[in-house]
């Protein structure tokens, strides 16, 4: 038994990389993107090659093994170990030198992909693989795994694109693989030579086989190519710190050619036939993939073709080619690379939306990366549809289809005993329908232990006695990633649900996703990391504090991890009162941007928030929580007691501000915000007694921050509502006249304002996003009570704040699963711009005819959808578009005391800079008052709701 106290010593003493043996760091790798879970001793950091040597030596000396890990993307389970695992995402992460004319990069192993295509980019160079998480994979994780990716057909595997490696062997000798038996341990080519006659005869000739040990590219008619030997060895044969890659010439211009066939089978049968027009991707995928109303020419199931030139014209030509060439149901060739990379977010989304089948059932990995001779794809196909369906299982296959690659992920039953065995019974089946098409386990993730146990059906007992023998010769004492690809673990064993409960938890929420099950939630994360992204583009969000820190328990996945072993009970013992789940909590911003960029839909501010609801559960709470979280009460009581005015002006004290911050949980660097003098109902009640008119009825919402913070928002919007024909009135006064029904523009009497209740509406945020979830439903509660008379009509409710028209919308029938009335109230809820779209389509807004810079806010992105704000902008001549990300506020937490700088870095990802790079004369536009607050603060300026600059046109109209 290994003493954990005794070997971290010792790693810390001999390496200056961090050692992390705690429990957050070893939740974090218990799992990567595989089916499997296996608990490390704790984690490494190196920060160099000595310190990589270092480490092997203490590992060495206890007879602890080591797993080398990058992105942790990994889906075999190759990434996972009960041993020290190998962070090499932290230091050695570095690209070290990129030469243009000789077209070759030399890179660390834990560089990310894309910063690598960044950098060769600007000449005209890349590198040739790109898995689809090429926005966080590590360039040692694909040489582990010898990964492809979608342009396979073009520029071939990573192996084909590696000149050679600086290696570390278990035993502490530095090699440098390359041609020609370079960097090749004593006692390896002794092994070749006396098995040539097999080595030439015992592996299938595929594009895509990356099962097993590639001990053919030892081979004298290979070059006898120690690197490219090691190559998808999964980290089991030596550890990486170096390698020198070959880069390609990029085309110039792409199009990209999308056909369409009746389904899968016929796609496929076509993929083949398409190759001798060198097309860039031959990828597939079928209709079930495919989000509602995305942009993609009739049909079942679709190839992407893209086509490269030096200009766009050739390009086209190009893909235009082929769509004559293929019989195809319908077709469309896109040249815009906007529209380019929309079309792509689809096929690469895949891995994730592939986890949930069309009625929301689970779906996992372990078989959805087996590869044919690609003429023999349709056929196997067919084969294996039947195979699923003789198992009463389901899939939906997609992938590399013009090299016979498929993927799927299949709702394997992995959370009982007979589920388990009919999945190693399909398994086994599945192994001996792909070698009987002439494929291969594997063709782009790796055997790991979904697979390598089933080698000997491919390859024959004799050969994978070879490959021990391989193993044997670069690692003799068995301490590198053991159980993977030889001596394999059992396939159905070390499962990563074993360990969850098996009753559903008790929590607040209905998680109607999930069948109200909290643990499933949590499944939902599957480990494609797609959070783990460092730079966003476009209008995503998801995940800003990842983004601003670097660190995996600030990321979706981490967090999911952390989740997950707390309901595992293993590594994290104390459930809901676990204070290292908490951290991890701490800088979730609750953007709800996982809700919609994770492409299987994890919502970590709802599981936030269940989590501190418990955590919380009968103790004292941060100040801030009561301070910020019960917002809306102190609001309304300065308002009731006219104490506004005292409250900015001792705000304004400093020593008194100082010491209700310090009271408040508020963070020292942050200006208390000004309450408004006279709040938006008073104005409304001050304004107009009765509501008036022929125009459709709306019920302008009046949240908290448009009520005391920012009263201009609901004056503007009600000016701009009247102007375009509708009738406002405010909740809850309303009440029905007699034979009258709210909403019918026919109705020709008025309706009187009398107050129906004490009380006020409120969505409930602040509440909300603390985890105070009792108080939350109370309000609510009292909120869908207020509405009644409102619920018994058609009225819509136009909601101003994004954040809370989002909370109205999800949280509330999610919190309130037992309630009807939430249902029918979240179903009222419409924006600004969805209620002129809806109720007043036929108005014209004023030309504003500005320029526009600013950031959506983020959740609308995530839950409201911002088509009808972009309409609406074009409508009136605004120009531009606004930005993705994060302001950084995000409610509550830009204030909370230890969160300013984590705000402030998600505010300078793109809202800021955004603004500072604005033309001159651009109207700056924040929907948010967060957002809003947050320019203010950090970039001077001032931001305005939509309805604002809209209302400010119409007031200068003559």
């Amino acid at each position: 038994m290994t003493d954990q106290r005794e070997l971290a010593a010792a790693l810390r003493a001999a390496v200056r990389g961090e050692v992390d043996f705690g429990v957050t760091a070893r939740a974090l790798t218990t799992m990567d993107a595989s089916n499997y879970r296996r608990v490390p001793l704790g984690v490494c950091a190196p920060r160099d090659a000595d310190d990589v040597a270092a480490a092997l030596a203490v590992c060495r000396e206890h007879g602890v093994p080591v797993v080398p890990r990058g992105g942790g993307t990994s889906i075999a389970g190759q990434a996972t170990g009960t041993g020290v695992v190998l962070d090499f995402t932290r230091h050695m992460n570095r690209l070290l030198s990129l030469d243009p004319e000789a077209g070759t990069a030399v890179v660390q192993p834990g560089l990310v992909l894309d910063r690598l295509q960044e950098a060769a980019a600007p000449h005209g160079l890349r590198f040739g693989p790109d898995p689809s998480t090429h926005s966080r994979c590590t360039l040692g994780g694909m040489i582990g795994n010898n990964s492809c990716g979608s342009h396979s057909v073009a520029w071939g595997t990573t192996a084909d694109n590696v000149r050679t490696l600086s290696v570390i062997t278990a035993r502490g000798e530095r090699l440098r693989p390359g041609p020609g038996w370079a960097g090749a341990p004593e006692g390896l080519r002794t092994l070749v030579d006396g098995e040539l006659a097999r080595l030439r005869t015992g592996f299938p000739d595929l594009p895509r086989r990356i099962s097993g040990y590639a001990v053919d590219a030892l081979l004298p008619e290979h070059r006898a190519d120690v690197a490219r030997s090691l190559c998808g060895s999964e980290g089991t044969l030596a550890v990486l710190t170096e390698a020198e890659l070959t880069l390609v010439r990029a085309p110039r211009a792409r199009a990209l050619a999308v056909l369409a066939y009746a389904d899968e089978s016929g796609a496929a049968q076509a993929a083949a036939g398409l190759l001798p027009y060198r097309p860039l991707t031959v990828e597939g995928t079928a209709a079930d993939l495919v989000p509602s109303g995305a942009d993609l020419p009739r049909g079942g199931a679709w190839l992407f073709v893209e086509a490269g030139g030096d200009t766009e014209a050739e390009a086209r030509a190009a893909a235009e080619a082929i769509v004559r060439a293929a019989d195809v149901v319908d077709a469309l060739v896109v040249t815009d690379p906007v529209r380019q990379r929309a079309l792509w977010r689809i096929r690469e989304d895949a891995s994730g939306t592939a986890t949930r089948m069309p009625d929301g059932s689970e779906a996992w990995p372990g078989w959805e990366d087996c590869a044919v001779p690609p003429a023999r794809l349709g056929a196997y196909l067919r084969d294996f549809r039947a195979l699923l369906a003789g198992h009463g299982l389901r899939g939906t296959p997609y992938g590399h289809f013009g090299d016979g690659c498929i993927h799927v992920r299949v709702d394997f039953d992995l959370l009982t005993g007979p589920g388990v065995a009919r999945f190693r019974r399909f398994s086994e089946e599945l192994a001996d329908l792909v070698v009987a098409h002439g494929g291969s386990l594997s063709g782009e993730h790796g055997d790991g232990q979904a697979r390598a146990e089933l080698l000997p059906r491919m390859y024959g007992a004799e050969t994978v006695a070879l490959f021990e023998r391989v193993k044997g010769v670069w690692d003799p004492d068995g301490l590198l990633n053991p159980g993977m690809l030889v001596r394999p673990a059992p396939l159905d064993a070390d499962l990563r649900f074993s360990a969850l409960p098996r009753e559903p938890v008790d929590v607040a929420f209905g998680y109607p996703a999930d069948a109200g099950d909290f643990s499933a939630a949590v499944r939902r994360c599957v480990g494609v990391a797609k959070c783990r992204t460092t730079s966003v583009s476009g209008s995503a969000v998801m995940c800003p504090s990842f983004r601003a820190t670097g660190e995996e328990e600030h990321s979706t996945r981490g967090r999911a991890r952390l989740l997950h072993e707390m309901l595992a009970g293993e590594v994290v013992t104390d459930g809901w009162r676990s204070t290292e789940v908490r951290d991890a909590l701490d800088l979730c911003l609750s953007c709800k941007g996982c809700r919609s960029d994770c492409p299987v839909g994890v919502d970590m501010a709802t599981y936030k928030a269940e989590f501190l609801h418990h955590h919380y559960a009968g103790r004292r709470r941060p100040a801030a929580h009561y301070a910020m979280g019960w917002l809306p009460v102190w609001l309304r009581w300065a308002a009731r007691t006219r104490t506004a005015g005292a409250a900015n002006a001792l705000a304004s004290v400093r020593p008194l501000a100082r010491l209700a911050k310090r009271l408040g949980g508020i963070a020292d660097e942050r200006d208390i915000p000004r309450l408004s003098g006279e709040p938006f109902s008073r104005w409304w009640r001050r304004r107009r007694p009765h509501v008036t008119g022929e125009g459709r009825l709306v019920v302008l919402w009046p949240d908290t921050f448009t009520e005391h913070l920012s009263p201009s928002v609901g004056r503007a919007a009600v000016r701009v509502l009247e102007a375009a024909g509708l009738r406002v009135t405010l909740p809850p006064t309303l009440r029905l006249p007699s034979g009258g029904r709210v909403g019918d523009a026919r109705s020709r009497s008025p309706l009187s304002l009398l107050t129906v209740r004490r009380g006020r509406v409120c969505c409930g945020l602040t509440y909300l996003s603390t985890g105070q979830l009792d108080r939350a439903r109370a309000v609510l509660g009292r909120t869908l009570d207020l509405l009644e008379p409102v619920l018994a009509t058609d009225a819509p409710l136009v909601v101003l704040e994004p954040s809370c028209a989002a909370a109205l919308r999800t949280d509330a029938p999610e919190l309130l699963h037992d309630d009807p009335r939430a249902a029918r109230l979240a179903s009222r809820v419409l924006t600004f711009a969805e209620t002129l779209e809806t109720y007043a389509p036929d108005w014209t807004p004023p030309a504003v005819n500005r320029p526009v810079t600013g950031q959506t806010h983020c959740h609308q992105h995530a839950v409201l959808g911002d088509g009808p704000d972009r309409r609406l902008r074009e409508a009136a001549g605004l120009t531009g578009e606004l930005s993705g990300g994060c302001c950084g506020l995000a409610g509550d937490f830009g204030f909370e005391r230890g969160h300013y700088g984590v705000s402030r870095s998600c505010a300078e990802e793109q809202l800021l800079p955004a603004v500072r790079e604005a033309p001159q004369g651009a109207v700056i536009q924040a929907d948010g008052f967060s957002c809003r607050t947050q320019l203010e603060q950090l970039g001077g300026v001032r931001g305005r709701h939509l309805a604002e600059i809209l209302a400010e046109e119409l007031d200068r109209r003559p």
